[in-house]
């Protein structure tokens, strides 16, 4: 019996044993979040300095002296140029490190370095980003980025709406920010006027967005007022001239934070009245997209996303011009999605570096 006992207690213990190591073993291909402690967080730090020995190894020791674990990182030199730039995301316990801690920490890294900028965010802690979207009749960019939001696929909280173009109370636009309680703010036309009303409907946003934001305006102010004729599409299939506004330095320089805008990949070659047309009736072959950031300069701010479609002879005008809304779409909601994601960092005067 005392030997029967003792084989029963020393199956119980293997048992037990086997249990535990299933329990901890990490098998290939399984996804990291599954293999960590459920209270650890992620984590994004982007950082721009004076390239010199050590930064590296500077950023490593920051996070690993706190418990913390790199999962990616990106580095870029440019060649015969004195800057660095890394993007960095890891895990770590919010409850060892701190989120003031952890900024304190990355401020001592900026000043040992002299960063031009440090910047840290911890997506489920932090709040999302603000954002305001300037829209005009167009709206396949405005209802792409609004059902984008809806499905958690851009990490912002949208403030509010703002267009020229006055939609209807039944309109699918006015219903659906109805039903998420998202304001809808009408500016007429007013050129004196319409900035400062813009300034503080967006004065609490952490960025803007224009997703095919035209200003309509007599043709004999183009000259004075800096816009540049375009031709659009209306829902109808007829043609209806806009103006591409260029918001001015005065009202850039009052909000003082970063504007992303979207605009199709037809100019310059093909300016002024319907360049879909222009560009269909050249038979050209690749169409696209550019989003960039505002600038005083018309669509001359650095650029963060561009992208391209092949057409071809089979396309006809209706489905030329889909193609080319679609990659629209497609840029901007890109571009928003490296920019919340710090993966957008100012390169020289007019370039960007995107991780």
């Amino acid at each position: 019996m005392p030997l029967l006992r003792r084989l029963s207690s020393s199956l119980q213990q293997v048992v037990k044993f086997t249990n535990r190591s299933f329990k901890s073993l990490k098998f290939p291909g399984e996804p990291i979040e599954s293999s960590v402690s459920p209270t650890l967080t992620h984590g994004i730090h982007v950082f721009h300095c004076p390239d010199e020995v050590g930064i590296v190894a500077k950023l490593s020791e920051c996070i690993a002296s706190r418990g913390g674990n790199i999962l990616a990182a990106d580095v870029f030199v440019p060649e015969k140029k004195n800057v660095f730039y890394s993007r960095s995301e890891f895990i770590f316990d919010p409850i060892k490190w701190p989120r003031e801690q952890m900024d304190e920490d990355f401020f001592k890294l900026s000043k040992m370095f002299n960063a031009m900028r440090s910047v840290v965010r911890v997506p489920d802690i932090d709040p999302k980003y603000k954002v305001a979207v300037l829209a005009s009749k167009q709206e396949h960019c405005l209802v792409d980025f609004l059902y984008g939001w809806q499905e958690g696929k851009l990490p912002v909280e949208i403030t509010c709406v703002i267009s020229n173009h006055d939609r209807g109370p039944n309109s699918h636009v006015i219903r659906f920010l109805e039903r998420h309680g998202i304001p809808y703010h009408y500016l007429c036309a007013k050129e004196n006027e319409r900035e400062e009303e813009l300034l503080e409907l967006v004065q609490n946003t952490d960025f803007l967005v224009l997703a095919r934001y035209m200003q309509p305006v007599p043709l004999q102010k183009e000259a004075y007022l800096g816009y540049k004729l375009l031709e659009s599409l209306s829902s109808k299939g007829s043609l209806t001239s806009y103006f591409n506004m260029i918001l001015s330095g005065k009202f850039l320089r009052s909000y003082g934070k970063d504007v992303i805008n979207i605009h199709h990949g037809l100019l310059p070659s093909f300016k002024g009245g319907k360049p879909a047309k222009q560009a269909f009736d050249a038979g050209v072959k690749l169409i696209g997209a550019t989003s960039h950031f505002v600038t005083e300069e018309l669509d001359a701010g650095p650029i963060i996303e561009q992208m391209v479609e092949r057409v071809s002879h089979r396309d006809n005008l209706r489905t030329f011009v889909q193609k080319s809304e679609d990659v629209e779409k497609q840029c901007l909601a890109k571009a928003i999605k490296s920019y919340c994601e710090l993966r957008v960092l100012p390169y020289e005067m007019n370039k960007t570096v995107v991780f």
